[in-house]
């Protein structure tokens, strides 16, 4: 697994290959997961070399919406561009209601309420004050 840490317009991110395969990269944004398709194959280089692998990062990429893993079943509330959480309005087991503001993200030096689209339990809260967040990452998942 490789490790990285990028900075893009001024937000910090970690970012982790987890495995390549022909044109498809599983990695971790921030925690989020985050499968991505790639113009050309990728060729791995053979367990023996010895020499160093190039990096991915530089590969021109094309992100796909993250993949809905079996534990976050529900509707998720995710994010409609990159920003900075300021505030976390919500907690595992609260009930919500369709349009209840659920998190506040500043994107470009403005404040933005995100809302719920459904009522419901709130099942997995996955960000926190302070978090940097791409687009589409998910914030709250409901049941």
């Amino acid at each position: 697994m490789k490790n990285y840490k990028l900075k893009i317009n001024g937000n910090d991110y970690t970012v982790d290959i987890n495995e390549i395969e022909g044109q498809e990269i599983k990695l971790e944004v921030n925690g989020t997961e985050y499968v991505v398709t790639v113009d050309q194959e990728i060729k791995q280089p053979k367990k023996a070399a010895v020499s160093a692998p190039r990096p991915v990062a530089a590969a021109p990429a094309t992100a796909s919406a993250p993949k809905a893993s079996a534990s976050a079943a529900g509707s998720k509330v995710t994010t409609p561009l990159p920003g900075t959480i300021l505030d976390v309005f919500v907690n595992v087991g609260d009930s919500v209601k369709a349009g209840q503001t659920v998190v506040l993200l500043e994107a470009m030096k403005m404040e933005n309420n995100i809302e719920s689209d459904t009522a419901g339990t709130v099942k997995e809260v996955k960000v926190r004050k302070g978090d940097s967040v791409l687009e589409g990452d998910v914030l709250v998942v409901i049941g």
